[in-house]
């Protein structure tokens, strides 16, 4: 009976430990001079050491300067007296990997008294992912807010302007003296200008409203393509649709086609005749990418960080609002992505990552 209860007993502890190596929480073990004993896959993950680099080495190894001296006199203090502060509580902090990049992480703390020897247990949970949601609501809540102060701002300007736009083609097509004409164009020019701005404004802070459906990816790139060689027609550049496979996304159709279409005028705009945009779509494990390039004059580094800035535009005629439009249509779709790579002089790559449909 006792060989039974026995091999029933490691039969739970291998259970246990089972559970404990494979959950989605970091378990990090120490005794009372703060040397690792256990240190589970989670914990690999989570900080980017190698078990192999923790075991049986300070925990310090792993902990910024700033938690270093905090945790070594928690440790001390309750090995010493009993009091705990953390210990049986829940707090948050910012962790550090071991590439030095931070992360906000949720720790509670426990102690256990085994045969006299203390250990002191964290379990570790990753914030990033919480935060990100908790920012994108937040982000959501603000703009359905200021996209019903700009619905207002539009709706009050764009009658008027609709009408100063009006009587000016009117007076345009009967102006006969030159100066006048060149007046009346640079009236009409700048109304449909703040026309364009006006209905930029209205989708970039609108809430978002997506109708996801699956569709076949190439049957979407070829339409842009077509469309793209229509108004590239006489600008002596060559449009290609390069793509060798077809799958199925799950994505708002007219958003990605209006986000396809912007990218690759943009990259006609930027290129000059005898150059080319090539539209290209590959498949990288369960995601899909769609990559957009062109042999223009490339993005200069003093204005990366800008790119995406609404208003901000290198074109004379721009609102500056085309690619923060592209940009918040593909973070509000679910799992894509979207980024820019550009050197000065050698063109730019827009990519759009999908995640692929079921189809």
């Amino acid at each position: 009976m006792a060989e039974k209860t026995a091999a029933e007993t490691q039969k739970q502890l291998r259970i246990l430990k089972s559970a404990v190596e494979n959950t989605n929480e970091a378990f990090v073990t120490i005794d009372e001079n703060s040397t690792v004993i256990f240190f589970n896959k989670a914990a690999e993950r989570m900080f980017g050491y190698e078990r192999t680099e923790v075991l049986g080495h300070d925990l310090g190894r792993i902990l910024s300067p700033m938690c270093r001296g905090g945790h070594e006199l928690a440790v001390a203090r309750y090995v010493r007296t009993g009091e705990a502060t953390l210990i049986g509580h829940e707090t948050e902090l910012a962790v550090v990997r071991k590439n030095g990049d931070s992360f906000p992480a949720s720790i509670s703390f426990s102690v256990a008294d085994i045969v006299g020897q203390l250990y002191f247990t964290g379990v570790v949970r990753d914030l990033s992912d919480t935060r990100n949601l908790e920012d994108r609501l937040a982000q959501n809540e603000r703009l359905a807010a200021l996209g019903q102060t700009v619905a207002e701002i539009n709706h009050e300007i764009k009658n008027p302007l609709i009408m100063i736009g009006g009587f000016a083609r009117q007076l345009l097509k009967k102006a006969t003296v030159e100066k006048d004409r060149a007046k009346l164009t640079i009236i009409v020019d700048e109304v449909t200008r703040l026309e364009h701005l006006l209905a930029g404004l209205k989708e970039l802070y609108k809430p978002p409203q997506l109708d996801l459906t699956e569709i076949f990816l190439n049957e979407l790139l070829t339409e842009v393509v077509d469309l793209a060689q229509s108004y590239s027609s006489g600008k002596g550049i060559d449009i290609r649709l390069v793509s060798t496979i077809d799958v199925v996304v799950k994505v708002d159709r007219e958003k990605i086609k209006q986000v396809l279409l912007n990218l690759v005028k943009n990259g006609i705009e930027a290129t000059s005749p005898g150059g080319e945009v090539v539209v290209s779509s590959r498949v990288q494990d369960k995601r899909v990418e769609v990559e957009v390039t062109d042999t223009g004059g490339g993005i200069p580094e003093a204005i990366k960080k800008r790119i995406f800035l609404p208003f901000f535009t290198t074109k004379k005629q721009g609102t500056g609002l085309g690619l923060s439009i592209s940009k918040r249509i593909i973070d509000d779709h679910p799992g894509c992505s979207f980024k820019l790579e550009s050197e000065e002089g050698k063109g730019t790559v827009a990519i759009i990552g999908f995640r692929r449909g079921n189809g």
